[in-house]
C-alpha cells in the first residue's frame, strides 16, 4: 500500500507539473511584454521551459514505469506519456509563434493525460469497483 501511496502522489505531482507547463506555455506568449513589468520575466527564459520538460520526463518516466512493472501492467499510460512528449517536442522545435502556443501546451494536457490514467489503474489494483469497468486481478504477494 506504500507504494500505491508513493505513486498516486508522483502521479499528482506528475499531472500538476505539466498543467502548469500547458498554462506556462499558452499564457507566456500573450503576455510576454508585460512579465517584466510584474517581475516576472524570468518566466520566459529558455531554461525555465527545459526544466519543467525535463522534471516532466523524470516524474513520468518513474512513475509511469514503475507503475507498469510492479503493478497494473498496462502500457496505455507510457503510450499516452510517448505521445504528449512527441508533441510536446515537436512544438518547441518545429513551430514558431501563435501555433506553438497551441501545440505545446496540448502535449503538457496530454503529459497530464498519461498520468490520470495511470492513477486510474493503480486505484483498480487497490481496490474492486474500477472506473474503467475492466478485470484485473493482482497476483499474490509472496
Amino acid at each position: 500500500m506504500d507504494s500505491y501511496k508513493t505513486h498516486s502522489k508522483l502521479d499528482r505531482l506528475g499531472m500538476t507539473a505539466s498543467i502548469l507547463c500547458a498554462i506556462h506555455c499558452a499564457i507566456v506568449p500573450i503576455v510576454f511584454t508585460s512579465l517584466p513589468l510584474l517581475g516576472l520575466g524570468f518566466l520566459t527564459k529558455p531554461w525555465i521551459e527545459w526544466g519543467m520538460i525535463i522534471l516532466a520526463i523524470f516524474i513520468g518516466s518513474y512513475t509511469l514505469l514503475s507503475s507498469y512493472f510492479s503493478h497494473h501492467h498496462r502500457f496505455l499510460p507510457v503510450i499516452i506519456f510517448l505521445s504528449g512528449f512527441a508533441i510536446l517536442l515537436a512544438g518547441h522545435t518545429f513551430l514558431h509563434g501563435w501555433l506553438e502556443g497551441v501545440v505545446v501546451p496540448i502535449g503538457g494536457l496530454t503529459i497530464a493525460g498519461s498520468h490520470f490514467v495511470n492513477h486510474k489503474f493503480m486505484g483498480e489494483c487497490s481496490r474492486e469497483g474500477n472506473m474503467f469497468k475492466h478485470k484485473h486481478n493482482m497476483p499474490a504477494k509472496k
